[in-house]
């Protein structure tokens, strides 16, 4: 199946950001509590060292993603982490929550694009579930704008354009339904908008379903960094993982 950019509600500049803040918090929630992101914590050591930096940048953070609980266990080898959360749309509730659960992070509180870093945002630069979200020439600009500044990325998404990672999602309403009550920050807007009102396990529904289908392949990440330019210094690992019943797909490049 081709890769197909259809439209996701998160993206778009008009949707609600309360609405598009509850939907990543149920990803953040997703991630920390299903540890999905076991099996890549070799491949964000391997980064950083490679990188020789103890500071994550992280791209299209939304809620956190996966940091919560990845934090406490790079920390076990890496105690003075320090990791950056930025978005294009910063979820500040869900900031202020992450560093609340840890002082080693921090979130820019403006909006900050993956295909045009601030040349002082420094240290290995990450994106979970985020890569799919652009198209082709921007995903490639992103890869671009780490390979100019000299800076590695590492880049992970969990899901593909599969059967499995489809149905998986179709079934995603339900999982809605029964985490949002656990989600903090607790917020009355979220319930409401959840069980009453059921728009957010909808919008994540089909944003799901669409961000499957968004997903590069491995092949297909290989050929974004074969256009890549003067990346001839720069080593690529692009690689499919199984993670639990599921599986991530992730680009790690660094400097060689």
């Amino acid at each position: 199946m081709g890769r197909i950019h259809l439209f996701e509600f998160e993206d778009q500049s008009w949707f609600p950001d309360f609405l598009r803040n509850y939907g990543t918090d149920f990803l953040q929630f997703l991630s920390n509590g299903t540890k999905m992101y076991r099996p890549i914590i070799p491949v964000l050591k391997d980064g950083l060292a490679k990188a020789g930096t103890n500071g994550i940048i992280d791209l299209g953070s939304g809620g956190g993603g996966g940091l919560i609980w990845l934090n406490e266990e790079l920390k076990k080898e890496v105690p003075d982490l320090k990791i950056t959360l930025t978005d294009f749309y910063p979820n500040i509730s869900a900031f202020e929550y992450t560093k609340s659960k840890s002082d080693n992070f921090e979130f820019i509180d403006s909006p900050v694009d993956a295909r045009d870093v601030p040349n002082d945002l420094n240290g290995l630069r990450t994106q979970f579930l985020s890569f799919h979200h652009f198209k082709r020439e921007d995903a490639k600009q992103i890869l671009q704008n780490a390979v100019d500044s000299g800076s590695s990325i590492a880049i992970f998404e969990a899901q593909e354009r599969s059967f499995p990672s489809i149905l998986a999602m179709i079934f995603s309403p339900i999982t809605v339904w029964l985490t949002t009550l656990f989600i903090r920050p607790f917020k009355i807007g979220r319930v409401l908008f959840t069980y009453l009102i059921p728009i957010v396990p909808l919008f994540v529904l089909w944003d799901g379903v669409v961000s499957c289908l968004r997903t590069y392949s491995v092949d297909e990440m290989k050929a974004l960094t074969g256009e890549l330019r003067n990346a001839e210094h720069y080593e690529w690992e692009i690689q499919r993982i199984k993670s639990g019943p599921g599986v991530i797909l992730y680009l790690l490049g660094s400097k060689a």
